[in-house]
């Protein structure tokens, strides 16, 4: 299978994952199963939510073979696995039928015709949270539904917060911008007994996607649009510079942790469960995981000052795919009311409004109850990194409570409905590259010059989104 993940401009392996034939191979490709789902790693662990739930499509469909389904787990990061799946439906050689897409990459692959359009009359379901359901559209056409979602959050140490001295009463709201984080972090910074390798928050500045990520929540902040629906870019220099400038003075050094230039969301995670920093950004999967790293009343949740980015997969059926009506319809049930609960359940921001609401199906049982004895458990490494392994002290993972967690549902409704997304483009791997190449080397300059960096981004720019 690897052999063939990674022949990008090879058509020479003859079957797809375990002998599965490839696309348009044999009499009767459309009445075989099964229909195989590629992904990247679930967050929620080996044997995860998204697993269970292909188990429950295939009890709900044993008595026939071509309707069985199969996860193919695609190793690496988000930048691996897009090549690997770009050079696997270019050449026609993997047999996938669906694909779980970052959101970001919906543009390329349906400009490339490598994924179908949806049917006309199943693109519209007003249950789907409208930011969220737009990430599946690409010139009018919607190319997916939405599987799960992600969004930046912002996570705080209510224990370091009240030993500086902040009170309950000035932690953060659904209200709160970045001046009162910044103002929370100033005070963090004169308590005596603070120790050297602390700072007051920490996120992901590795030149990798979570600093694009950063940076287009810092641009949005101030107003700074990259790219309109069509993917035609609509910044410039003076507008650069201002979002530069908006994300400098959010890398401070008195104001983060130093290491945050060279970490991603396993090291920013393992800095905050060890005291090192009181605020974090992250994305919502480290609720759960926090479980198993901290007591319960150590850490909170709340929406991100400013502006935060949507993130998240969704799911298309292949252009080759010889079981186009099959894989649709397993689509369906993956993104259904009872799926997208149990998506939630195990830590993944669900795509539908009525998860949030009250108004959603309850999760399928059995998944429901293979999910439960994994409870508590950190999740495995994937396309977000896993949490780091550490006790939550003695007794183990200990839940927040039904009305914690039932605030956090509201916080992380609230953020999504006001989620942005990144730019809309073809040629994002070329963008996002450019991007984090021109930030990085911003920020761990010396001496930061910020009109510099941003004539030198908006030219880059300019080719990028022009396909040069």
């Amino acid at each position: 299978m690897l052999g063939c993940l990674l022949a990008v401009s090879s058509a020479a392996c003859s079957g797809g994952p375990d002998g599965t034939p490839q696309p348009g191979k044999g009499d009767n490709a459309a009445d075989r199963g099964p229909i195989v789902v590629a992904s990247g790693l679930d967050v929620t662990g080996s044997g995860g939510v998204r697993q269970q739930l292909i188990e429950e499509w295939n009890r709900r469909h044993a008595g026939s073979k071509a309707e069985q389904a199969k996860l193919v787990e695609l190793p690496g990061g988000a930048d691996q696995q897009r090549s690997q799946l770009l050079g696997a439906l270019q050449s026609g050689s993997a047999g996938y039928d669906v694909v779980n897409l970052d959101i970001t990459w919906i543009p390329e692959f349906a400009e490339a015709d490598l994924i179908r359009p949806m049917p006309e009359e199943e693109a519209v379901d007003l249950d789907f949270i409208k930011g969220v359901d737009q990430t599946t559209v690409w010139k009018g056409r919607s190319y997916a539904r939405p599987f799960n979602t992600d969004v930046g959050l912002l996570y705080y140490r209510p224990d370091l917060l009240e030993a500086a001295g902040i009170q309950p009463s000035r932690q953060p709201t659904l209200n709160w911008k970045w001046d009162d984080l910044n103002a929370s972090i100033k005070t963090l910074a004169l308590n005596p007994d603070r120790g050297d390798d602390q700072a007051g928050w920490t996120t992901q500045l590795k030149q990798y996607e979570g600093l694009t990520a950063n940076a287009v929540e810092a641009f949005a902040s101030v107003g700074v649009e990259l790219a309109d629906e069509e993917g035609t870019y609509a910044a410039s220099e003076a507008e650069l510079k201002k979002g530069l400038d908006e994300l400098l003075e959010r890398a401070r050094h008195d104001r983060i942790l130093p290491s945050a230039v060279s970490s991603d969301e396993t090291a920013t995670l393992a800095d905050f469960a060890a005291g090192r920093v009181a605020f974090l950004r992250h994305w919502p999967y480290v609720y759960g995981a926090l479980r198993t790293l901290l007591p319960p009343d150590a850490y909170s949740v709340n929406r991100l000052p400013g502006v935060a980015v949507l993130g998240g997969q969704n799911l298309a059926v292949t252009a080759d795919s010889p079981r186009a009506e099959n894989a649709r319809e397993l689509i369906t049930f993956l993104t259904s009311q009872e799926s997208e609960r149990c998506l939630l359940d195990a830590g993944f921001a669900a795509t539908r409004a009525s998860a949030y609401n009250g108004k959603s199906k309850p999760c399928w049982p059995r998944v429901a109850a293979a999910l439960r004895p994994a409870e508590g458990a950190p999740p495995a490494t994937g396309s977000q990194s896993s949490a780091p392994a550490a006790p939550a002290g003695e007794g183990g993972a200990k839940d927040q409570g039904a009305s914690a967690r039932a605030a956090y549902t509201r916080t992380l409704s609230d953020a999504l409905n006001k989620a942005v997304q990144r730019p809309r483009t073809p040629y994002y791997g070329a963008f996002t590259q450019v991007l984090q190449s021109h930030v990085h080397d911003l920020l761990t300059a010396e001496s930061p010059d910020s009109d510099k960096a941003a004539a030198e981004l908006d030219d880059a720019l300019r080719d990028v989104f022009e396909g040069k």
